[in-house]
Formats: C-alpha cells, sequence, structure tokens
C-alpha cells in the first residue's frame, strides 16, 4: 500500500492505468473484419492482466461514419457495426464483474449533419 501523502490524497484516477480503445481496430468477434464490442468483452481479462484499471472507449455511437464515428448521428444508439445496446450493457456488466472502470468518448462539440441537432439548426 502507497503510504506517500501526496500520492494517497490524489483522486482513483491518479494512480489509475487507463487503456484507450478505439473499437474499430481492437478485436473482431464476428468475423466481418471490424472490431466490435463483444470483441471488447472478450478481451476483458488481457486487459485486466495486464494491469488496466480503466478503458476508455472512442465513439461508438451511431454515426453514418464520415468522420471515423465522430460525426454521432444518434447518442442513445450503438453503430450497428459494433454491435447493440444489450452488447454494451454486457459488456459494462462484465467490466463491473473485474472491477474495471468505463470512460466514454463524448463528443458534444460537433455532430452529424443527420442528428436532429443539426437538422433543427438549418431551420433558423
Amino acid at each position: 500500500m502507497v503510504t506517500n501523502n501526496f500520492v494517497s490524497n490524489k483522486g482513483w484516477w491518479h494512480h489509475s492505468v487507463v487503456y484507450q480503445i478505439y473499437p474499430r481496430s481492437f478485436f473482431d468477434s464476428n468475423g466481418d473484419g471490424i472490431g466490435d464490442l463483444n470483441g471488447i468483452t472478450i478481451k476483458l481479462d488481457y486487459l485486466k492482466k495486464l494491469g488496466v484499471d480503466i478503458l476508455w472507449l472512442s465513439p461508438v455511437y451511431d454515426s453514418p461514419n464520415y468522420d471515423n464515428g465522430y460525426d454521432i448521428r444518434d447518442y442513445f444508439q450503438i453503430m450497428t457495426e459494433f454491435g447493440t445496446m444489450e452488447d454494451f450493457d454486457r459488456m459494462l456488466a462484465e467490466m463491473k464483474r473485474r472491477q474495471l472502470k468505463l470512460i466514454m468518448d463524448l463528443v458534444v462539440n460537433h455532430t452529424s449533419d443527420e442528428h436532429p441537432w443539426f437538422i433543427e439548426s438549418k431551420k433558423r
């Protein structure tokens, strides 16, 4: 256990190992050539063995994918290439079981031109 007060007074994120996952290129669970949420779930034990505490997940939200998933069309849906909301819920449950934390890459400074916010803004 760390006894240095400087270290022990910091939040959990100060002494955690963070591993960023770009899902498309991480692990393909269904053979379509695209990494997916189930692929991440399959590799959770491996990541835990590496000493990872936090997974930082690049965007998996529904997107027309003109900007590698950063052009989000629907913040409440998963891009079909990556799986389903049920796959996400299963991944999250398995992460909790392994005491892994999740940071979602939330892109709010721009959206897809197919997002309702963008469509509504064009009406002005």
